[in-house]
C-alpha cells in the first residue's frame, strides 16, 4: 500500500516555500522571485515516487496585510493548514525570527496538529540563526527540526524523507503523472507575472495583476489574450516600457516558458489596463482567481 499525505507548506513571505515545493515536485509548479508576496494562490504540487504520493499545498506567505488583497492572501495561508494531514512550516533561518515566524509557532503550539515539520531553510547562509529559532519555540509538543537548502537536491531529498515519514498508507489521490492541478488560466497568469517581477523587481510588484481573458486552442498552437492590470495611470508606461520594450520582453519570455510548460506553441497577446483600486475590487480579484469561495 502506498503512503499518502496532503501537506500544507506554510510560513512567512519569501521564506523559500515555492522554491522548496518546485524542488520536491521536480518541476516548476510555483513561480519564484525575490519579491515578497510572489505566490498569491494556493498551488498544489504533487510528489510521486515508489513510496507513494505527497500533495503539497504551496501557500501565500504571511505578511502585514494591507488592503483587501493582502487580507485575502493571509486568510488563504491560514486556512490552507486546516484539514491537511501534515503541516510543514518553512522558516528563513538566514534572518533572526520575525513576527510572522513566531506567529506560526504560536499557532502550532495552540492547535497542536499531530504531524508537523519545521524546516530551517537557507542553511547555507551566514550567519545562520537556526538555534535562535529553536529557542523561540515555547510549545510543549515535540517538534522535528530539519536544516534545508531549498536549491540543493540532496537537502531537499531529506525533507521529502521526513514528509513521507508523516504520511499514512492509503490510495493515491492523483494520477501518478500529474504534478499539479492548478487551473490553467491562473498558471498562465502566474508565469506572465513572474516575468514582470523579474524585469521590474520592486518597482510596482504588488500593484500589478494579470487577467487571462481567453485561451483559444488551435492545431499545434494556443492563442492567449491577457491584460496587465495596474493601479494608476503613471504605472502604465512602466509596464509597457520605452518603445514597448518591457511588455515585448515579458511576452517573449513568457511564450518560451509557456511552450516548455504546456508542450505547445503559445502566441501571447498582452495589453496594459488601468483599474484604480483593483486590489480592493472584489470583481477584479475574482476575475484574477484570488477570491474563489471567498466571494
Amino acid at each position: 500500500m502506498a503512503k499518502v499525505a496532503v501537506v500544507a507548506i506554510v510560513g512567512r513571505t519569501n521564506a523559500g516555500k515555492s522554491t522548496l515545493v518546485n524542488q520536491l515536485v521536480g518541476e516548476k509548479v510555483s513561480i519564484v522571485s525575490p519579491v515578497e508576496q510572489t505566490t498569491r494562490n494556493t498551488v498544489r504540487g504533487i510528489v510521486a515516487d515508489d513510496r507513494g504520493q505527497l500533495v503539497l499545498l504551496d501557500t501565500p506567505g504571511l505578511h502585514k496585510a494591507v488592503g483587501k488583497l493582502g487580507t485575502l492572501l493571509n486568510r488563504m495561508a491560514r486556512r490552507s493548514a486546516a484539514g491537511t494531514d501534515a503541516i510543514c512550516v518553512v522558516f528563513d533561518a538566514s534572518q533572526e525570527p520575525q513576527l510572522e515566524d513566531i506567529g506560526w509557532m504560536q499557532r502550532i503550539a495552540r492547535e497542536k496538529p499531530e504531524k508537523v515539520l519545521f524546516v530551517l531553510n537557507k542553511a547555507d547562509k551566514s550567519p545562520f540563526f537556526g538555534e535562535m529559532f529553536k529557542e523561540a519555540w515555547t510549545g510543549e509538543m515535540p517538534i522535528k527540526w530539519i536544516k534545508c537548502i531549498a536549491t540543493d537536491p540532496t537537502s531537499v531529498a531529506k525533507v521529502a524523507d521526513e514528509l513521507f515519514e508523516l504520511a499514512e498508507e492509503g490510495e493515491l489521490l492523483f494520477d501518478p503523472d500529474i504534478v499539479t492541478d492548478y487551473p490553467r488560466k491562473m498558471a498562465i497568469a502566474d508565469i506572465i507575472r513572474e516575468k514582470y517581477l523579474g524585469k521590474l523587481h520592486q518597482e510596482l510588484p504588488h500593484e500589478l495583476g494579470i487577467v487571462v481573458k481567453t485561451i483559444r486552442e488551435g492545431e499545434g498552437r494556443w492563442d492567449v489574450k491577457a491584460e496587465v492590470v495596474v493601479n494608476r495611470e503613471s504605472q502604465k508606461p512602466i509596464v509597457i516600457g520605452r518603445g514597448a520594450a518591457i511588455i515585448k520582453g515579458v511576452r517573449q519570455s513568457a511564450e518560451r516558458e509557456l511552450k516548455e510548460t504546456f508542450g505547445v506553441k503559445v502566441k501571447l497577446e498582452l495589453w496594459a489596463r488601468v483599474e484604480h483600486g483593483w486590489m480592493e475590487n472584489p470583481k477584479i480579484l475574482a476575475e484574477m482567481g484570488y477570491l474563489g469561495a471567498e466571494i
